[in-house]
């Protein structure tokens, strides 16, 4: 492949061939090529991506908890691997807690 880039380095253009306008070979396979063509996520939405899911995941125990207390679901509904994960994380999360690790006020509850 063969890229055209900006004043600031990026790819504006891509050829199969090499042209006037895109003289700069790029292998195929090129991470850079890659965002470019939308084929995957720039480190930086990655990242915000990565941060979203883990901020979510405190979202979805906490409507766990919260359809288990209104009796909506009950905690056999799970498979066993859900179970083990939702227990792994209740025993982490009530060690950190209990050293203050996540603060007092516990503000990222719903």
């Amino acid at each position: 492949m063969f890229v055209k880039r900006d004043e600031q380095g990026a790819i504006v253009m891509v050829s199969r061939e090499a042209s006037p306008e895109c003289r700069e070979h790029v292998a195929p396979d090129s991470p850079e090529l890659s965002v470019f063509l939308g084929r995957q996520a720039a480190p930086v939405e990655l990242q915000e991506l990565q941060q979203s899911d883990l901020e979510f995941v405190r979202v979805l125990e906490d409507v766990i908890e919260i359809l288990m207390d209104k009796g909506v679901i009950s905690f056999t509904d799970f498979p066993d691997a859900a179970r083990d994960k939702l227990m792994a994380r209740q025993s982490m999360r009530r060690r950190v807690n209990s050293v203050g690790l996540l603060g007092d006020d516990d503000s990222d509850v719903i």
